[in-house]
């Protein structure tokens, strides 16, 4: 009797988590990324809009920089009842950094690249556009290269008194020809060897939105359309586009939402 007694709140417990129609995992922070589970067959709304969400009830979505403070969830449920989720993003404080005195010609492109540079931007946001609806993210993350990190996510640098577009990325400052591999399985949406603020590029569609970004890269070895496994080599560190030394600009993007990758990551000791 005494067995039964204390296995009944257990087994109560239990039912109560299988029965969660809602819950939400990640940074609630600008930068953040939130993946969340629902009841199998439900939809779900962020702001109004609506959200890709999977067989088994797995959906995504992030923060960009500049975030404002609140979002509102919403969750119709098969049975036609509903959850709302008031969620508050905690703001951050971004880095500054001014410099004067930098040639005109490292501060604006000449006319003669604007043609280019707006063609390969066309071609960046299609690619970000992408809504896949495969959960390839759900093989989790890893460092695509290891080293020192040299610039950090949101950072802005205002040069000559201009203020020039914030920084989207985490910079890893490793040795050139260093290998760089895939952070998640996807599919490699965009594979160019010289883009021109990029230089050696990779992107990858790991569905739903989710879009990581590797540049700078004095090689690229994938291949448009190859479909990755997470920690596949897709290239080897550089200097390419417009740096200054050797290392890799690491992006995530979640549509037109950009992310900070190193809120998702843990120490860089005993990666590869």
């Amino acid at each position: 009797m005494i067995r039964i007694l204390i296995m009944l709140p257990l087994l109560l417990v239990a039912h109560m988590a299988a029965a969660e129609p809602l819950t939400l995992t990640g940074d609630f922070v600008q930068g953040g990324l939130i993946i969340g589970q629902t009841t199998k067959g439900a939809a779900v709304e962020l702001n109004g809009s609506p959200l890709r969400v999977s067989d088994t009830g797995k959906f995504v979505f992030g923060f960009g920089r500049d975030f404002k403070s609140k979002a509102r969830l919403l969750v119709h449920l098969p049975d036609g009842t509903s959850v709302t989720r008031d969620l508050k993003i905690k703001p951050r404080v971004y880095k500054t950094e001014k410099l004067d005195g930098i040639p005109p010609s490292k501060v604006t492109p000449s006319q003669k690249f604007l043609a280019r540079i707006r063609k390969e931007n066309g071609e960046i946001a299609r690619i970000r556009a992408i809504d896949t609806a495969k959960s390839w993210f759900e093989s989790g993350w890893v460092w695509p290269v290891t080293g020192r990190i040299s610039g950090v996510f949101g950072s802005q640098r205002v040069l000559n008194g201009i203020p020039k577009r914030p920084h989207f990325g985490l910079d890893i400052a490793a040795p050139r020809g260093t290998d760089v591999v895939a952070s998640t399985d996807g599919v490699i949406r965009l594979a160019k060897p010289d883009l021109y603020y990029t230089g050696g590029t990779v992107m990858i569609d790991h569905g739903f939105g989710l879009v990581s970004v590797y540049s700078h890269m004095s090689k690229v070895v994938a291949k448009d359309g190859q479909f990755v496994k997470q920690g596949t080599k897709i290239g080897e560190v550089g200097a390419t586009g417009r740096v200054t030394g050797p290392h890799l600009d690491w992006r995530l993007n979640w549509f037109k939402e950009r992310l900070d990758p190193q809120l998702l990551m843990g120490s860089m000791s005993g990666a590869h």
